[in-house]
């Protein structure tokens, strides 16, 4: 009883979810169904949960996450595409269950939440070095697939694309945990290691995407130092910048032979070549058919759950040569938005992913500049949202980040009003 009304055991149901969030991002995704649930036992785990609860609707974070819910459920009113729109609500249930676990269950400690992230940064380097040592039994045949467009996915499974994202946010939060307070010298060592592996493993299997936004958090990083006045070490991190794609472009076979690949790519969409073996031109032919839709239903949008169908009937007045299996979704997540949502839509995404660099608390912290940087990056080439594993990706670093933030903070706003409101 004591642990229950300690409120140890809400604690460290929340811990326990969390872990289970990390391990089934990158190897068991039922871990991944499982975790909100576990957070939501959190919640009822906590002995004050009922005078808690005014905190989850003051919570800005938890509200506008709340709000891509409300818009889906009033999309119902329009929607051609009930069974898809059935599934959509389902799918949306953990933007609700995280930002509740980590606003009414009992905060997790700083060591806990050190171990969480120690968890992410060195699971994901080890599962990135696994990989890389499978590229490199038999490199031949991987850089002749890399050649002809196919990615090699992580050897746990995890797609190609949300694996070079999670391999840069570790690259990124390995070096951020390194300054740790609670870390020692062994594991701040561990972190270096980690994020050396983590960005080998992006240049070495040439993953397109996770590269591009580990330059952009890298660009962005050094304009961040010429605005804080520290030029040497700006121009010095733009100079290695310019200077990395260029080696790795030729020391590494695998880098030479994406790039090129990709160069041929985008040259077939625009000389009206073929392009059904091509699929950066087929994603420039969605795009041209996406924003046809658009121009015609701007303002709502044709329904988050039928813009599948959408695209489909769209081809089928202009299908640029493509096959029936080519004809592909918009690979771009703030047009998808648009597309289904209209400008209502996109501007309800866009205050979720953004807002948290509006506020002063939330954008001073590091961990979350580089979490929205990265995923407003990858949002403009994937409609990542669409994929379970990006969608529980970016709602596990939102609750884990931005939500608990929030809730930390007007935690410490209540405790400094306090004595002024005592009599």
């Amino acid at each position: 009883m004591q642990y229950y009304l300690s409120g140890r055991l809400s604690q460290h149901l929340l811990w326990l979810a969390s872990l289970a969030g990390v391990v089934g991002l990158l190897a068991a995704r039922s871990f991944v169904a499982l975790a909100p649930v576990v957070g939501v036992l959190a919640v009822l785990a906590n002995p004050h949960v009922r005078q808690d609860i005014p905190k989850y609707f003051r919570n800005g974070a938890a509200m506008r996450a709340a709000a891509l819910v409300g818009f889906l459920l009033l999309s119902g009113v329009y929607t051609s595409e009930w069974p898809t729109w059935r599934h959509e609500v389902f799918r949306s249930l953990p933007w609700l269950g995280v930002p509740l676990a980590f606003t009414l269950a009992v905060p997790l400690t700083s060591w806990q939440r050190l171990t969480v992230g120690a968890l992410f940064v060195l699971s994901t380097s080890a599962v990135g070095l696994a990989t890389l040592i499978q590229y490199l039994i038999d490199p031949t045949s991987a850089n002749e697939a890399i050649r002809i467009g196919q990615n090699m996915q992580a050897i746990t499974g995890v797609f190609h694309i949300s694996f070079g994202v999670i391999l840069a946010l570790a690259f990124f939060w390995g070096l951020l945990l390194r300054h740790h307070p609670l870390a020692n010298v062994w594991l701040r060592a561990a972190f270096l290691g980690a994020a050396a592996a983590a960005v080998l493993t992006l240049h070495i299997l040439a993953y397109r995407t996770g590269l591009l936004v580990l330059y952009i958090g890298l660009l962005t990083y050094a304009g961040w130092l010429l605005t804080r006045k520290h030029v040497a070490l700006g121009v010095g991190l733009l100079l290695l910048l310019g200077l990395g794609p260029w080696l790795a472009y030729h020391t590494l076979e695998s880098v030479r032979q994406r790039t090129d690949a990709t160069i041929w790519d985008v040259e077939q969409y625009t000389l009206g070549h073929d392009i059904n073996n091509y699929s950066l031109a087929q994603r420039l032919a969605a795009i041209e058919t996406a924003r046809t839709i658009i121009s015609q239903h701007w303002l709502v949008g044709v329904a988050p759950a039928d813009t599948h169908t959408a695209m489909l009937d769209q081809y089928a007045w202009k299908d640029f040569g493509l096959r029936p299996a080519n004809r592909i979704q918009v690979h771009n997540q703030y047009l998808k938005a648009l597309m289904g949502g209209g400008l209502v839509g996109l501007a309800l995404w866009l205050a979720v992913l953004f807002w948290p660099l509006v506020q002063p608390l939330t954008r001073r912290n590091p961990y979350i500049r580089f979490f929205v940087i990265i995923q407003a990056t990858v949002m403009m080439v994937a409609d990542v949202l669409s994929l379970q594993i990006g969608l529980n990706l970016f709602v596990f670093g939102y609750g884990f980040l931005i939500v608990a933030a929030e809730s930390k903070s007007k935690e410490k706003s209540a405790e400094i009003a306090s004595p002024k409101l005592a009599p």
